[in-house]
């Protein structure tokens, strides 16, 4: 009983349970149909005979009252009151939430609202599921007879009543049409009470479902229950181009996204400088031209028509250029390319150098330098310290020393190697004397 209750306006496939359209399966409802969030929920319910919403097929809702005192919750299926009959429909909002629903949809507090007989009964589903079961051939039929009738119109569906005995088409035509005579051969037909709604292109194209130019699934056929109408002053708030193709969606209308994002455009704008402001510099006038708005810059030309010597310029520094003209003085140029690169360097400064990948393997390399170098240092004094003594030898017979003794010389001197100060330091004339005399007697 609970998964028969489940499955009656779940918006998984009846065949496969599996959320989404599938291959060979009809989907109850558009798939991913959000429930609204009570966020007043912690308040105290004090009348329990408070009205609820209730949602039916093609997101058509409706309040009704709850003189039973039932404890409806949401997701609960309901049989509601209907004309002539009950329908079946399913909660979806209940408590305080309601009447901010009600007045938004212009709902009188005070007015009438029809019943919430029971929680639906098992004989009730059974009945529900029957008449729904002949919802679509219904549908081609009465294209059929429309067809032959020849009225401009397009029969999009059909949703049968709860108890089965009234029958609603939704149609679309862009021009007024006389149904009286659709309306009787309907009734003949299919033996039920017939009603005809008429739908826009918004909730056709919801119905039906797509794939919309940011890859994902439609707003009308994944979320949306409600449409507000959409002008062209959403796109130009938001500086797009006015080209109809790319502004209009699936149903050949605008957008529904472009009101996304419309109150942040809004915002946004209010920080930039006014358009017909014309900015006064020692080179020339500077005319608006092209905002970024969530950037915060602005684009100047030297031309109104035209753009000529475009300048890039922030916001802030477009309001400077405003104050100062006020104040009769003109800048030198628009772009203060001095200020820019200073704010830049106080904005962000790579101080210890986290930026690098190889900022590890640097250090570990200069580590390295740096002890082959102490050791080679440490060693070229001793080695000048002890070549005196092979010098106070007799050199002539022995050319091994010779080369050994002149081996630390020459690395002593080399760039790089051993005492560095000494081999950059040029050579100084020092003062002879009798021990350095007898030491150069003793080379030659």
């Amino acid at each position: 009983m609970e998964e028969k209750e489940r499955g009656v306006f779940s918006s998984a496939c009846p065949g496969c349970r599996k959320n989404g359209s599938c291959i060979g399966c009809a989907r109850r409802e558009p798939r991913g149909k959000l429930l609204a969030h009570d966020w007043l929920s912690d308040l105290p319910v004090s009348d329990t005979t408070a009205p609820v919403e209730v949602l039916f097929k093609n997101t058509r809702i409706g309040f009704f009252s709850n003189p039973s005192a039932l404890p409806l919750k949401i997701g609960d299926i309901v049989a509601v009151e209907a004309s002539p009959g009950h329908d079946i429909g399913r909660v979806t909002m209940t408590g305080h939430l309601v009447e901010l629903q009600m007045k938004k949809m212009g709902v009188k507090p005070g007015s009438e609202l029809k019943k919430v007989f029971r929680i639906a009964r098992p004989n009730d589903i059974e009945k529900f599921e029957e008449a729904r079961a002949k919802e679509h051939s219904t549908m081609i039929r009465a294209r059929a007879i429309a067809e032959e009738l020849g009225l401009a119109m397009k029969i999009g569906d059909v949703e049968y009543q709860g108890d089965g005995g009234k029958a609603i088409f939704y149609y679309i035509a862009d021009e007024r049409v006389d149904f009286r005579k659709l309306i009787r051969i309907l009734a003949d037909t299919f033996k039920v009470r017939i009603e005809m709604k008429q739908i826009g292109a918004r909730q056709e194209a919801g119905r039906i479902g797509g794939i919309g130019p940011c890859g994902r699934a439609l707003c009308c056929s994944s979320w949306m229950g409600k449409f507000v109408s959409v002008g062209t002053g959403s796109a130009r708030l938001q500086d797009l181009s006015m080209n109809p193709q790319k502004l209009a969606g699936q149903c050949a209308k605008l957008k529904c996204c472009l009101n996304f994002e419309v109150d942040t455009y809004a915002e946004a704008q209010k920080q930039l400088p006014a358009k017909d402001i014309v900015l006064e510099t020692k080179d020339g006038l500077f005319y608006y031209f092209k905002p970024d708005i969530l950037a915060r810059t602005v684009t100047y030309s030297t031309d109104k028509n035209i753009p000529a010597n475009l300048v890039t310029i922030d916001a802030s520094r477009a309001f400077e250029i405003i104050a100062l003209n006020k104040q009769g003085i003109k800048v030198d140029s628009l772009d203060n390319s001095g200020a820019s690169k200073e704010r830049g360097n106080k904005e962000y400064g790579d101080i210890i150098g986290q930026d690098s990948l190889t900022r590890f393997d640097k250090s570990k390399k200069k580590k390295k330098k740096k002890r082959k170098g102490n050791e080679l240092a440490s060693a070229s004094p001793a080695d000048n310290n002890q070549q005196p003594r092979h010098n106070n030898g007799n050199q002539q017979n022995s050319p091994t020393r010779q080369n050994n003794q002149k081996q630390p010389r020459h690395q002593g001197q080399q760039p790089g190697h051993g005492n560095v100060q000494n081999a950059n330091r040029p050579p100084r004339p020092k003062k002879r004397n009798n021990n350095q005399a007898q030491e150069g007697g003793g080379e030659k």
